[in-house]
């Protein structure tokens, strides 16, 4: 997508959550749900419109995206030094001792050309050797189709580690099915230094932020299309985009297409609720939450949340989130809850996830899971 953008082209791509953040959906990027859609725009767009739309993303892209501002960004944040391979001949020739000597190697997911890079990282690296996943129900699924583009089955059992955006049973699924040695959850969090909550009057009575897709749809007709049909004399809004135009919205639910990551405090704290709903892939997963799960509870906005194994390791239902399964769970919520109890329930979700979930935590979690490799 970067490559695309960064050379200027008119970019149209499928829908998925979080793309938002990177480029503007019809400013720098145009997002379609099918066929019918990418033919519509193709046949439609007017070409000076593609020039500006290529051109804003090239700009956005050069700003914030190239891999340069990704080494200034982990360098200012870990105090470490960051480099850059060519290709696997230049990350050989030039990085061959330091991976070798390494006190611990850690391989991502999505990295091109990963599993020739990991069987060479294995080959090569004296200290603990690990794999780093930020999407293990994809990873999975794709395991199960024998597509083996970043990760193959035998890297896994070699891997000393294997650090897991999901917990529960797919950590048993990688040791027992995969032969993982040690299958260890590391999950997402939020950065309570920009994530906080802020003293500003509520425009909504639930709100939504999410990238549109058909198995969460439903979730959100229930959730919070039907209740603003129900309350009609409060709002809503859904922010997010890849939404099709012949979604008919209530009058009182605001839709806005972008929300950039700068203003996404402002948006949770502008929410009486916030509305968590969860990919299919994640849900049949279980344990397995979002950032913006985190990002929320840090604004303490209290979180009306779908229901999902293992969802309670986080926060406690009832009292530092509100798990609900129909419209009437949620109009009974909207409607009945006292003020103060919705204050309390957000301060006790934002107390929670500093004690646990803050970019704090995290190192220690994976510093101490390659320590007892070490042993």
């Amino acid at each position: 997508m970067f490559e695309v953008a960064g050379a200027g082209a008119c970019l149209v791509t499928d829908r998925w959550e979080g793309v938002e953040d990177f480029l503007e959906p019809e400013r720098e990027v145009l997002v379609a749900q099918n066929a019918a859609e990418v033919a519509a725009i193709v046949t439609d767009l007017d070409e000076k419109r593609a020039l500006r739309i290529g051109s804003a993303a090239r700009k956005r892209v050069l700003a914030e995206h190239t891999y340069g501002r990704r080494a200034a960004e982990v360098e200012r944040i870990f105090d470490l030094a960051f480099q850059l391979y060519r290709d696997l001949e230049d990350l050989r020739n030039r990085f061959g001792s330091v991976v070798q000597t390494a006190d611990a190697v850690i391989v991502g997911s999505y990295v091109r050309d990963g599993v020739t890079i990991g069987e060479w990282v294995l080959a090569t690296a004296r200290g603990v050797t690990a794999f780093y996943d930020i999407d293990t129900p994809v990873t999975l699924a794709k395991l199960e189709q024998a597509d083996f583009e970043y990760l193959s089955p035998d890297l896994i059992s070699a891997y000393q580690i294997y650090f897991s955006f999901s917990g529960g049973r797919s950590l048993s699924q990688l040791e027992n099915e995969y032969g993982s040695p040690a299958a260890r959850a590391l999950y997402c969090s939020a950065d309570p230094e920009l994530y906080y909550p802020e003293e500003i009057g509520r425009r909504w009575i639930l709100g939504y932020l999410g990238t549109y897709s058909d198995d969460r749809q439903p979730a959100l007709n229930s959730f919070l299309v039907q209740p603003a049909l129900r309350l009609p004399m409060a709002r809503f809004a859904v922010c997010g985009p890849g939404y099709p135009d012949q979604i008919e919205w209530p009058p009182n639910v605001d839709r806005n297409q972008h929300v950039p990551p700068d203003q996404h405090r402002r948006f949770y704290s502008e929410q009486r609720f916030t509305l968590n709903i969860t990919r299919a892939s994640m849900r049949e997963i279980g344990f397995s939450p979002s950032v913006r799960l985190f990002e929320a509870a840090a604004c303490g906005v209290p979180i009306i949340s779908d229901t999902w194994d293992g969802i309670e390791m986080f926060f406690e239902p009832g009292k530092e989130i509100l798990l609900v399964q129909s419209t009437d769970e949620v109009v009974s919520i909207l409607r009945d809850l006292p003020d103060r109890e919705c204050a309390r329930i957000g301060a006790r979700a934002r107390r929670r996830l500093l004690r646990n979930h803050t970019p704090r935590q995290r190192p220690i979690e994976f510093v101490t899971s390659l320590a007892e490799a070490m042993r």
